[in-house]
């Protein structure tokens, strides 16, 4: 893999646009270094290559198959590290903003203008010596069950992450999705049980993806809510599959999917509007989408698309990791447990900085 890393260097070195990224459970690592600096968009998700969506906004960002060489590595990796004893110091300012900003949304749900809603905060954390290669290959070893990527543009930025979530897969007409909320932290062999209010917000995601596929799609199974482990935390998870009507395109389906209730909430316009109105910062990226947009099949008929949800990521800026943490919001949420899954899920990027 050493030659693969000189080549991320060599591209980073030359502000030429990259992104490296290994799917859960496997052990391919892939690259796509971009010929030039420019700027492409996936328009009609005919093009193929690697997009990179924001949460709002119509900038989806194409790193081209036919603009890029292509490499890959397989690579070995440890077990799932478990993260039970890092303890993070509390900004009490912080805590404060993001509990008020849970009570608006517990507020607006019981006036009725909302069912649920996903608010979220950035904290940003100063850099020793930041070295791209190592944090990325701890990762990778850190996180085998999540989509690990690095993604860089020079006229975007630095983006890494290990997301639990699948926005979509599809091979052709057959796809693939995931309703995925609720977190909890794993306390070593315990069980996991999920309160009422975890069960529910998870089945408000189930079903907001089964009405909005329903006109698009056919033949769709659903499988019963189950526990999924990512890295040190447990979500509820419900797999859902099924084919996409001869009709309908691949850019319909994905539109109808994103942003899912698991980032944004219910009902979707309403949720965003509050979102854009109360968090207090642009999330850009974050909780945007990414991924193989009509990777050719191995008989080069195929045509095969893998998208994931942009979570538990950071932004890499200026000797800063900017971090990104949400929180479902429901009728029954309580501000302080909200805050306190907030920080269980920073520790996923912390833990790569060795920020403990």
């Amino acid at each position: 893999m050493i030659d693969f890393f000189i080549k991320v260097k060599q591209q980073k070195a030359q502000n030429l646009p990259f992104v490296l990224y290994r799917k859960p459970n496997d052990i391919k690592l892939v690259g796509f270094f971009q010929n030039n600096d420019h700027l492409y968009f996936a328009e009609n998700f005919e093009e193929a290559g690697f997009v990179f969506a924001p949460f709002e906004g119509s900038q989806r960002i194409l790193i081209p198959k036919n603009q890029s060489v292509k490499w890959e590595e397989l690579i070995t990796f440890l077990e799932e590290n478990q993260d039970s004893n890092f303890t993070d110091s509390e900004d009490s300012q912080a805590k404060e903003n993001f509990e008020n900003l849970v009570q608006k949304g517990i507020d607006a749900i019981a006036e009725g203008t909302l069912k649920k809603v996903v608010v979220s905060r950035k904290e940003t954390v100063d850099l020793l010596n930041f070295d791209l290669v190592l944090i990325f290959e701890k990762l990778i070893q850190s996180y085998p069950t999540a989509f690990c990527y690095c993604w860089f543009h020079p006229k975007i930025g630095l983006w890494m992450g290990a997301t639990p979530e699948r926005l979509l897969k599809s091979n052709d007409n057959n796809f693939e999705t995931m309703s995925l909320a609720g977190t909890q932290k794993i306390q070593g062999a315990k069980e996991v049980v999920w309160e009422k209010k975890e069960m529910e917000e998870q089945q408000f995601v189930t079903d907001f993806i089964l009405n909005n596929l329903k006109d698009l799609t056919s033949e769709v199974s659903v499988s019963s809510p189950y526990t999924a482990q990512a890295g040190s935390l447990a979500h509820i998870k419900t797999d859902i599959e099924g084919i996409i009507n001869e009709n309908s395109s691949l850019k319909q389906v994905v539109s109808v999917l994103h942003p899912t209730p698991a980032v944004c909430g219910l009902p979707k316009e309403s949720a965003r509007d509050f979102i854009i109105e109360n968090e207090g910062y642009d999330r850009e990226y974050y909780t945007g989408f990414l991924g193989e947009l009509n990777k050719q099949g191995y008989n080069n008929k195929e045509l095969k698309s893998d998208l994931f949800v942009n979570l538990r990521c950071m932004q890499i800026k200026d000797n800063q990791a900017h971090l990104y943490m949400g929180c479902g919001i429901t009728k029954d949420s309580i501000p302080e447990k909200e805050w306190k899954e907030s920080v269980n899920k920073s520790v996923t990027m912390k833990k790569i900085l060795n920020l403990q």
